[in-house]
């Protein structure tokens, strides 16, 4: 019987030189990556990552695996190919905010809408870092940058919102400097069948120190974000003491053991639910007055796009008479000269 063999986060790293800033949210992203491949167990050999143009897309150079760091915006485009073209690999997508949802943004839906078996890690820190600091996507409404010096007047993109409009079936969101609950959500994301969308808020400590601040303080974080866990009530505070509970068709935020409210009363989390209504909501939480939600918000099984497309070939080639190329050449029109 052959051994299998046990990994660990080193078998991940490459030799090459980690070229991020010092205090950049993505040292922390690329080390819970390397932890969960190393729980995954599948070899360094049967990985590919694929990436776009941006800080975040420099990954693939640190892990030791096959990689390739495309144009900017084709990431997507490239990854579906490449898990197309050979569905044993272990695809993972690393974009960022401008990269995955400016110039890619077209890619980013319907990737996610054809629901291909891969994994979508999109770095999101509201602007464009790489470039020196111009307003992304997901630049918050008002912001002062490079290329918006009197505050930038466009309504912000939510990854979220458009993952759920792609009808995707995995939606999960992290923080840079929640490690464990970050491990955790990416290993979610690995096991999941079809596209994983994993948006993970990083800190640009350059061109936007502080996009994630509110919810980054270690002291105040449990107050301010709620990790949701499917099966589990939706509980939070440094105390364990709040939760969420339907007020009519809105979500609100409560106090336990006040008003009468108990942990019965608090929502159960149902990440496998297909009607999106509920999740959607989660999702679009902000503050100050409602937490941000972490961990799997969606997860849902269906068809994936590789296993529809291996149907459909061996349907045609099973009615089909043509079983070789010779075959298909006697098949069409000739001439004899």
């Amino acid at each position: 019987m052959e051994e299998i063999k046990q990994y660990t986060p080193k078998d991940f790293k490459s030799d090459q030189y980690v070229r991020w800033c010092p205090g950049c949210g993505d040292y922390a992203i690329l080390n819970s990556l390397q932890k969960v491949m190393a729980d995954m167990g599948v070899a360094p050999q049967d990985i590919a990552v694929i990436s776009g143009i941006g800080c975040s897309s420099r990954l693939p150079y640190y892990i030791n695996s096959y990689g390739f760091h495309t144009i900017h915006g084709r990431a997507a485009a490239v990854a579906s190919g490449v898990k197309i073209a050979n569905p044993k690999l272990t695809v993972w997508q690393i974009s960022g905010d401008g990269d995955g949802l400016a110039i890619g943004g077209n890619h980013f839906i319907h990737s996610v809408r054809r629901n291909i078996d891969m994994n979508v890690l999109l770095f999101n820190n509201q602007i464009y870092g790489l470039t020196k600091g111009q307003f992304s996507p997901t630049t918050k409404k008002g912001s002062i940058t490079k290329s918006s010096p009197f505050g930038t007047i466009e309504r912000p993109f939510r990854p979220a919102e458009l993952t759920f409009g792609s009808r995707g079936t995995f939606f999960a969101r992290l923080l840079d400097v929640d490690l464990k609950n970050a491990a955790e959500t990416i290993g979610a994301a690995a096991r999941h069948k079809g596209t994983s969308i994993v948006e993970c808020l990083v800190n640009c400590v350059i061109f936007n120190h502080g996009a994630h601040g509110w919810i980054a303080e270690k002291e105040t974080r449990p107050d301010r974000i709620i990790f949701l866990e499917h099966g589990k009530p939706m509980i939070y505070g440094v105390n364990r003491d709040k939760g969420l509970v339907l007020d009519g068709f809105n979500l609100k935020a409560v106090t336990i053991g006040e008003n009468g409210i108990t942990e019965k009363d608090l929502l159960v989390h149902d990440a496998h639910c297909e009607d999106i209504t509920l999740q959607y909501k989660l999702a679009m939480m902000e503050g100050p007055d409602m937490p941000i939600a972490m961990g799997v918000i969606r997860s849902v099984e269906t068809e994936t796009y590789n296993d529809a497309m291996d149907s459909q070939i061996a349907e045609v080639q099973e009615k089909s008479k043509i079983k070789c190329f010779d075959d298909l050449v006697n098949s069409l029109e000739q001439w004899e000269i």
